[in-house]
């Protein structure tokens, strides 16, 4: 969740920041450094100049007209150097989400990409929505309802901008590979079987490989080990100082010595090896 000291708002929690506006004093920013594991959505849509972030590891370049989102749980690095000449920062948790009349797909990242680019029309309405939440929220009292109907808005254009590419991006498979992804959230560490996964969401194992590769490029149980050593990867770089045996068991695992060579097969390096890069 959005820590309560970062919301802008007195019954949401929601903040967005611009060059000039919005800016955490350095006292509640010290000790941060410049990488952190999120508890909230992120968003930075870059308007003029350029930006790099890194999100679990993986970097990304921002231009104009471009946005990067990340999710909650995922690991984000902040640059050394400013977001561009002139960008919107946005932040909010799910109970703002909940508040919602709909829900957005994009949100789950099915298709595996963090960054959008916009086409000039869909970007100068997105910059258009943004500005208005920084006006609604320059005032911690503004009515919610306001705000909740502009971030509507907002990952309404976001979403559509992230399927742009899909010829049916509301289609059976689509939402059936969702809820794959879903359902690996939230069962992660029990490792469901593909059997499982299958039978919950009413396809045959044959139809969720299918699903999963098209959508993916991997198998369900690729899929799986790739989210399991992401999460290994997640912890181990965000400073929680397990042995190999812990992490391996709070990751589910209940051989040590298969989750250390599914680590390093995954990563090319040891747990050791990944511990020392980190240092």
């Amino acid at each position: 969740m959005l820590p309560a000291h970062f919301s802008q708002h007195n019954q949401l929690p929601i903040r967005i920041v611009s060059p000039d506006f919005g800016h955490l004093s350095p006292e509640a920013t010290t000790g941060k450094g410049t990488a952190h594991r999120l508890p909230y959505y992120f968003f930075l849509f870059v308007i003029e100049g350029k930006s790099r972030h890194s999100v679990d590891l993986e970097t990304f370049d921002l231009g104009a007209n471009e946005l990067l989102f990340c999710l909650p749980h995922q690991i984000l690095r902040y640059p050394v150097a400013a977001h561009g000449n002139d960008y919107y920062k946005l932040g909010f948790d799910e109970e703002c989400l909940s508040r919602l009349p709909i829900s957005y797909p994009f949100l789950l990242n099915p298709l595996n990409q963090q960054r959008i680019i916009f086409t000039p029309a869909t970007a100068l309405r997105v910059q258009t929505i943004f500005k208005l939440l920084k006006h609604l929220l320059s005032s911690a009292d503004a009515a919610p309802e306001l705000i909740l109907a502009h971030l509507n808005s907002l990952l309404t254009e976001i979403n559509t901008a992230y399927f742009a590419a899909e010829e049916k991006p509301a289609d059976e498979r689509l939402t059936k590979f969702i809820g794959f992804k879903i359902f690996v959230e939230n069962n992660l560490t029990d490792h469901p079987s593909i059997k499982d996964i299958a039978e919950a969401l009413a396809v045959s194992t044959d139809s969720l490989y299918q699903i999963v590769k098209h959508y993916s490029g991997l198998s369900p149980k690729v899929f799986m080990t790739n989210r399991l050593i992401l999460e290994a990867r997640r912890r181990l770089y965000h400073g929680e100082r397990l042995s190999v045996k812990e992490l391996a068991f709070d990751l589910g695992f209940s051989d040590p010595d298969y989750f250390s060579r599914l680590f390093k097969k995954v990563t090319g390096k040891t747990v050791a090896a990944f511990f020392t890069d980190l240092s």
